[in-house]
């Protein structure tokens, strides 16, 4: 790529900002909130959070900048470790996606449901409502329907829309919550239980902070690597930790700490405060919008993973087929979106799901993080030659995999049927590669 056409720091600030914010913030700090012992643990979860996404960042951009290849975790994974790994670690991280987008299309229905039934809605009917909004757009996806970049435009503008709203209550003490606040006295506490309760929070954060691991795909694209690569992710992770902690702490305020553990809809109930019963009604709208916008994204995007995969031949042929008029991936689509209809049906609250997909998660961002350990000593003859190596190593990546795997050993203690559910695919998958893929070769690099 020329010099003239590589990104330059700002264009890298804003990709890591738009890669990150996401819909989870109008959700997962009901989450946290519900984990944490006290007010300064939740604080404490964005904030670590926040640092351990910025020590993730720079982790993945300088294995782009080392080992930049197309086909991203898999090459790199199989050059690193084995075949088996990557084709296992793959397949999880596409089950974690599945994960996440039906944990999104739950998101959407909890601020929809209200508007369409009176009473109180169960999390069935939540569940429901969030497996109609994947069926509709897998049905739209199969006639060959896909979303212009103006509609994703829009629900960039939506979420920035709303976070601006939140964050503008805080303008208004008149909206503050100033009922008494129940505080639990971290002095009657035992440091496993305070150490559990900031796990279980970061896990929600964790979910929130997702989408900085694609900086992997940047290192060979950016203007000045050495120099623009840490700035511009230094630059994001603060702005998104400022946002999210402004957003959170207008939840904190307005809604109430107490409360803010078991309400649902709290974007919506801060517009209501806000704007009255209208604001609420626009914002559950334009939030449901939002993530239907982002289901169809995903929907379109994992497929054609899955095809990548095919064409590696990781997975079967089946995978590449292909409807040729209207360019739909139909074996690929109705699988993904086969597994976002399972994971809602075994796990139909957010909070179950969250627990699958960050464990899975765990598995996969330790493992792939890893892999700059043995990509450092592989790779010294590319030492001096203008590539990203970041500071302080080997330390954030220290921090990275610790992290991950604290919460995913966290998960184990508190959900342990979705971790022995995430280690047995993963072990079913390196048996599947085993019997069918046995005679498969490294990556060479």
């Amino acid at each position: 790529m020329g010099s003239k056409n590589k990104l330059g720091l700002f264009s890298l600030t804003m990709i890591v900002i738009g890669l990150v914010i996401g819909m989870g913030i109008f959700r997962t700090s009901k989450d946290a909130a519900n984990a944490a012992l006290t007010p300064s643990i939740f604080f404490a979860a964005w904030i670590i959070g926040g640092l351990v996404a910025f020590c993730g960042a720079l982790t993945y951009a300088e294995i782009g900048s080392r080992y930049p290849v197309t086909g991203g975790y898999y090459k790199i994974f199989s050059y690193a470790y084995h075949p088996s790994i990557a084709f296992a670690i793959n397949c999880i991280i596409l089950i974690s996606n599945a994960a996440s987008l039906s944990g999104v299309a739950l998101i959407g229905s909890e601020y929809i449901a209200p508007l369409i039934f009176k009473s109180e809605t169960t999390s069935t009917i939540k569940a429901f409502i969030a497996m109609a909004a994947i069926i509709i757009f897998y049905g739209v996806n199969l006639m060959g329907l896909r979303m212009s970049s103006r509609t994703q435009n829009v629900l960039m503008l939506i979420k920035i829309s709303m976070v601006v709203i939140l964050i503008a209550s805080l303008f208004f003490p008149s909206l503050y919550n100033t009922a008494p606040q129940a505080v639990v006295d971290l002095k009657t506490q035992s440091f496993g239980a305070i150490l559990l309760s900031f796990g279980v929070a970061l896990k929600a954060t964790s979910f929130t902070y997702g989408g900085y691991q694609q900086t992997i795909n940047f290192g060979e694209e950016i203007e000045n690597p050495k120099r623009n690569i840490p700035r511009g992710i230094f630059v994001g992770i603060i702005v998104i930790v400022s946002l999210y902690l402004m957003v959170s702490f207008a939840y904190y305020k307005v809604i109430g700490f107490t409360e803010l553990k078991n309400t649902s809809g709290i974007a919506a109930i801060i517009s209501e405060k806000m704007f009255g019963p209208a604001g609420k009604y626009a914002s559950s709208i334009l939030l449901f919008i939002a993530v239907l916008a982002y289901v169809n994204v995903l929907l379109l995007s994992n497929p054609r993973v899955m095809y990548a995969m095919s064409e590696d031949g990781i997975l079967p042929a089946s995978f590449k087929k292909k409807e040729e008029k209207k360019d739909v991936l139909t074996v690929s689509l109705t699988v993904f979106a086969a597994i976002c209809i399972v994971v809602l049906f075994f796990a139909d609250t957010f909070d179950k799901i969250l627990s699958f997909t960050i464990f899975l998660d765990s598995i996969g961002m330790a493992t792939s993080a890893a892999t700059i350990f043995v990509l450092r000593k592989r790779t010294k003859h590319l030492d001096g030659t203008g590539i990203y190596s970041m500071k302080l190593y080997p330390l954030l990546p220290v921090i990275f995999v610790l992290t991950y795997l604290f919460v995913g050993i966290v998960i184990a203690i508190t959900f342990p049927k979705y971790a022995i559910i995430g280690l047995s695919v993963f072990t079913a998958f390196l048996i599947i590669y085993f019997l069918v893929y046995k005679n498969k070769k490294p990556a060479q690099p």
